[in-house]
């Protein structure tokens, strides 16, 4: 729970387009090993998640890829409240992905909260058929 209090906590939070970029999106870069990037339009999904994760007090993969929260922590097959969750980018087979934390769903769509969604931090819908993989994060 300290993890997703700590990523509602970054609710707002945008990227933004041109050469000035938002230093708080920096930061996740930063304070996640990956000082080398240089831009808030490199994907920060994964950064994200991975600086919540730290912040809070638990191991990162250490990786901007989202698909490396496919075996983190335990896997689930039913998702609690702040639960990591891996998503599929473009088809199944792709190395594309999205990573959030699990809020709700209802029949059609899981709603996580997380980075780099619509260029910022907020819940967004998407289909259950994009989900991967339930993560529960070790301890928490």
């Amino acid at each position: 729970m300290k993890t997703l209090l700590l990523a509602l906590s970054q609710w707002g939070v945008k990227g933004t387009t041109g050469i000035i970029h938002n230093p708080e999106v920096m930061k996740y870069f930063k304070e996640t090993g990956h000082s080398w990037v240089k831009d808030d339009e490199t994907a920060w999904c994964a950064a994200f998640i991975n600086w919540c994760l730290i912040k809070s007090g638990f191991n990162q993969t250490g990786s901007l890829a989202a698909r490396s929260f496919l075996t983190y922590g335990n896997g689930v097959l039913k998702p609690a409240l702040g639960d990591i969750v891996v998503l599929w980018r473009i088809s199944p087979t792709s190395p594309y992905g999205h990573v959030g934390l699990y809020i709700t769903e209802d029949k059609e769509n899981v709603y996580i909260l997380g980075g780099n969604q619509t260029n910022a931090v907020n819940c967004r819908a998407f289909p259950k058929t994009q989900v991967i993989t339930y993560r529960r994060i070790p301890n928490q």
